[in-house]
């Protein structure tokens, strides 16, 4: 059974009753009876309270492709959750209905209740390997999601999250002993489209993409391109560059925009774009760059010898030639978490 209420970490009381949360880099002082900008996380007579734990609002069985995680266990299957809420404001959010709903809902938060044996039992019964904290935002979930990932890592499952990369030190720093892969959404090269578009900062998440990669999680990386907003060279270039400082390695996926939600005047993104976006990756020395909603540019080639190492139909995997984590025309070791 879950409780009614769950008591909340990575926080500290503060005067006159209020608490400081320090799980996200917005680091929210808040006061009494007052609510974290992710809008989830109460302070309820100075204790600060998850308001979501165990309240999952979206579970699937996805390809791990869809993550989009391309070098972790390549073809598998993904059991993945949400619970609602985030700590962005993106006006283009393809999942607004949920990630924004604490902001617009009223009453107690949505879900259906399930303790963390319950992820566990139904990614298994699934054949899954391993599990996904995804499609709103996971570090505002994060209590339920690391004991839900203890308990899969004891299972035998792998645990990845998608997310924004907008958390503190201390949480990535946690998350390292149970997350085995993330995919994070680096949005642009400016701290002014984060500040206007996501209500939020660019450093904190270049400093989550290099702590995870220094820590040992398996990084990938999306960049949503939005006409006009963040897809100038320049600005492309710029992301490309602080990747290729963390690793070569790190895969970029370069995903193209469609209009949702608040930005519906916005044109989806040309294809030459996502052409011209892949170029600028791979000129910086980027070795892994793979387009994002468009049809093609998703294969694995391996950089020693341009064999396709691992090819991509759709949402799944068509054919690999890997030999475990090497090519299996050159042999060359390639960077893929295989099972």
């Amino acid at each position: 059974m879950l409780p009614q209420t769950h008591k909340a970490d990575f926080w500290r009381p503060a005067d006159e009753g209020a608490v400081d949360c320090f799980l996200c880099a917005h680091r929210c002082h808040i006061p009494a009876a007052g609510r974290g900008v992710c809008k989830v996380r109460e302070n309820r007579d100075g204790t600060l309270i998850s308001l979501v734990y165990g309240r999952v609002i979206a579970n699937h069985v996805d390809p791990i492709e869809k993550k989009p995680l391309f070098h972790f266990l390549p073809g598998s299957r993904a059991y993945s959750i949400a619970t609602v809420g985030c700590n962005f404001q993106c006006g283009f959010c393809q999942n607004w209905q949920i990630s924004q709903w604490p902001r617009s809902g009223a009453g107690e938060m949505p879900g259906q209740p399930m303790t963390p044996e319950d992820v566990v039992q139904e990614a298994r019964r699934a054949a899954c390997l391993s599990i996904s904290y995804t499609y709103t935002e996971p570090t505002i979930f994060y209590e339920y999601a690391r004991a839900t990932g203890v308990l899969a890592r004891e299972a035998g499952l792998r645990n990845t999250f998608v997310t924004n990369g907008f958390m503190t030190d201390e949480v990535v720093e946690d998350a390292a002993g149970w997350l085995d892969g993330a995919n994070v959404d680096l949005k642009a090269a400016t701290e002014d489209f984060y500040r206007t578009v996501c209500k939020a900062r660019l450093e904190p998440v270049q400093a989550s993409i290099r702590r995870m990669h220094a820590l040992g999680i398996h990084v990938e990386v999306t960049t949503l391109l939005v006409p006009g907003q963040n897809d100038a060279p320049d600005d492309l270039a710029q992301i490309a560059a602080f990747l290729v400082s963390v690793s070569p390695d790190v895969p970029w996926h370069v995903s193209r925009f469609h209009p949702d939600y608040q930005d519906q005047g916005t044109p989806p993104t040309p294809v030459e774009t996502i052409e011209k976006a892949l170029a600028i990756g791979r000129k910086a020395g980027l070795r892994f760059v793979y387009a994002g909603n468009i049809v093609g540019m998703q294969d694995t080639v391996c950089p020693s010898c341009g064999v396709t190492v691992i090819e991509r139909r759709g949402m799944g995997v068509s054919r690999t030639r890997l030999r475990g984590t090497h090519c299996e025309a050159c042999g060359a070791e390639l960077p893929i978490v295989v099972e």
